[in-house]
């Protein structure tokens, strides 16, 4: 089921068109990876389904409507937006930034209700934040401002939320602790999340649907196993990659060892290892290659 599409979108920076024509459906209750080089269109795209960006023609439809004609208060109890590295005011703390999530339910400048407090203190415990909660903003590891913003769209209630390279900028452990609380997010509260990603095997771990962007336009759209092949990596981010088969997930991962065109130096043999050995096994023949071709070089043969 689709309760978010674009229908012939066209998208601009004034006259430069940057999207044309994209008719892309996003699956309800699952995460939706958009993928492709810097330039591609990826965080426009975003943007303009996000309400953020307005098209140059063509529409966003959510349950059937254009987006772009619903009030600002209306689209933002349905869906949320956490984008690039979100700033702070100084000294805001944890808890004062996730009640901003409930801007769209108060009216005027009244009180918040009794719900909205249920609501922020969700937020706050499911992301984990509960022990920072009354901690600045700007004392927090970038993991937990990640997490802290997370929270915050949370509060917001909706049913849909996008995220603009939620991992930018954090170390390997805090990439993969905000990727998990998106998967739970998504498998507890079944969360339709919608997120820009540029580690393709983040993509392919966490999410359950793809879209390749090259040019503003889609150009593979599917399953990790579907969008995940030679093909489309090479048309998409103009790379020659191995795909193999993740041992613990069994998603597709990808191994990159040239750009698009380039001869591979060492082939690797068929396999018959285990997965894990097989990656291995590529790898030490490619550095024996590579080690092979120095010398090749230093000596003048």
């Amino acid at each position: 089921m689709f309760r978010l599409e674009t229908s012939k979108l066209d998208i601009a920076y004034e006259e430069r068109l940057i999207v044309e024509d994209l008719n892309i459906q996003i699956p309800q209750g699952k995460i939706t990876a958009l993928v492709g080089a810097n330039g591609s269109g990826k965080s426009t795209i975003l943007k303009t389904m996000a309400r953020i960006m307005n098209p140059k023609a063509g529409s966003v439809l959510l349950d059937g409507k254009s987006i772009h004609k619903q009030s600002t208060r209306e689209v933002a109890k349905q869906l949320a937006i956490l984008p690039q590295n979100p700033t702070a005011p100084e000294g805001l703390t944890v808890t004062e930034l996730v009640s901003y999530g409930r801007f769209p339910y108060q009216k005027g400048f009244g009180s918040m209700r009794a719900e909205d407090k249920r609501m922020i203190e969700w937020a706050i415990e499911v992301t984990g934040m509960t022990e920072f909660h009354d901690r600045p903003i700007d004392q927090l590891s970038g993991g937990q401002r990640q997490r802290a913003w997370i929270a915050m769209a949370l509060a917001q209630e909706t049913d849909i939320l996008f995220l603009d390279e939620p991992t930018t900028f954090l170390d390997m452990a805090h990439q993969l602790e905000v990727l998990q609380l998106l998967e739970m997010l998504n498998e507890t509260a079944n969360r339709t999340i919608v997120m820009v990603v540029h580690d393709l095997n983040h993509a392919s771990r966490y999410a359950h649907h793809m879209i390749g962007i090259k040019k503003g336009k889609a150009i593979a759209t599917g399953s990790p196993v579907e969008v995940m092949n030679c093909d489309v990596l090479r048309e998409v981010f103009n790379i020659e990659a191995d795909i193999v088969i993740d041992p613990r997930s069994g998603v597709p991962l990808c191994l990159p060892y040239a750009l698009a065109g380039e001869r591979q130096q060492t082939a690797v043999p068929e396999q018959t290892a285990a997965p894990e050995q097989m990656v291995m096994n590529g790898a030490m023949m490619n550095a024996a290659g590579r080690s092979e071709q120095r010398v090749r070089t230093a000596t003048g043969s």
